[in-house]
């Protein structure tokens, strides 16, 4: 099963975009013997500002994938629990998985509710950037999980 993250502007050089390739990198390496990956990375420019413009800058990279917006309202989970449901999705055949970060607003209202699931960071505001990272993060936590690897402690 592929997996993206899709989020909208690009990230500048920083050490929070080496630590989103450094884990979408150590994900995909590790995730090809279970089914999973590339974990790819796409930055989606709105020709316009505002919710609506970045859904519909969006929704062409969400086709025929099982989306999940990151949103702050969404389902805050555990890492066993994140990685069991990525496993269950891989296990019942879903092809793509894309996780969905909208701007400095959040996403449009219609494009979370037309989407499979959501995803919170919990009740904080973080950075962009540090979303990002953390996303990517959990990603790679979640093969590990799935691999039986001794990096995710409980």
């Amino acid at each position: 099963m592929k997996i993206a993250v899709v989020a909208i502007g690009r990230l500048p050089r920083s050490p929070e975009t080496e630590l989103v390739k450094l884990y979408a990198e150590r994900a995909t390496a590790s995730g090809r013997a279970l089914g999973l990956g590339p974990v790819e990375v796409i930055e989606v420019e709105s020709r316009k500002p505002g919710k609506a413009a970045e859904a519909e800058a969006l929704r062409s990279h969400l086709a025929d994938s099982h989306v999940v917006a990151c949103d702050e309202r969404g389902k805050a989970r555990p890492s066993r629990a994140f990685a069991e449901e990525i496993g269950a999705l891989r296990d019942r055949g879903v092809r793509r998985l894309v996780f969905v970060i909208g701007g400095a607003d959040g996403l449009d209202a219609e494009l979370v509710k037309a989407a499979q699931g959501t995803l919170a960071f919990g009740p904080q505001t973080w950075p962009h950037a540090m979303a990002r990272a953390m996303l990517t993060e959990q990603i790679y936590r979640a093969v590990s999980i799935l691999a039986g690897s001794p990096y995710h402690r409980d």
